[in-house]
């Protein structure tokens, strides 16, 4: 029988009823849907809870706007071939063939930037979409 790896809450470090958070949604972003970068570990509380993703526009959009940015450190380069996108995303080669269908090929590869917007279900998130968020941010006064 093989070890179940235990997941901790990345918001306060429980491992009890931990679930698995996609950022960008899966019906979004179905490209990330089994891309772990696209994933975050939370409690019940802080998944499904007034201050969780799915109730709070503010949590949701900061942990997109992260995700976009690792995806925009990840793809530092101006463009990438579908094999190195595959090797970055640590995903299959079909998987890899699906995110680049519909991206446009260059003579040097794909677009990083337009590569992160398809990947983030074709859209790019902004700090200003943040900061026009009625929701009172959760983390005022508290260390992230």
């Amino acid at each position: 029988m093989g070890t179940r790896e235990i997941h901790h809450c990345s918001i306060c470090g429980t491992c009890y009823q931990v679930q698995l958070h996609h950022v960008a949604f899966r019906s979004r972003a179905p490209l990330l849907k089994n891309i772990r970068l696209n994933f975050k570990y939370l409690c019940n509380k802080h998944h499904q809870g007034k201050n969780g993703p799915h109730k709070n526009r503010y949590v949701d959009l900061t942990y997109k706007l992260e995700l976009q940015d690792k995806l925009f450190e990840l793809f530092s380069k101006d463009f990438y071939s579908e094999k190195e996108i595959q090797e970055l995303l640590n995903t299959t080669s079909s998987t890899a063939k699906k995110i680049c269908k519909k991206l446009r090929s260059y003579k040097d590869g794909y677009s990083s930037k337009e590569l992160v917007k398809r990947l983030m279900g074709d859209r790019i998130y902004t700090q200003e979409e943040l900061e026009e968020v009625e929701y009172e941010d959760p983390w005022e006064g508290v260390l992230k």
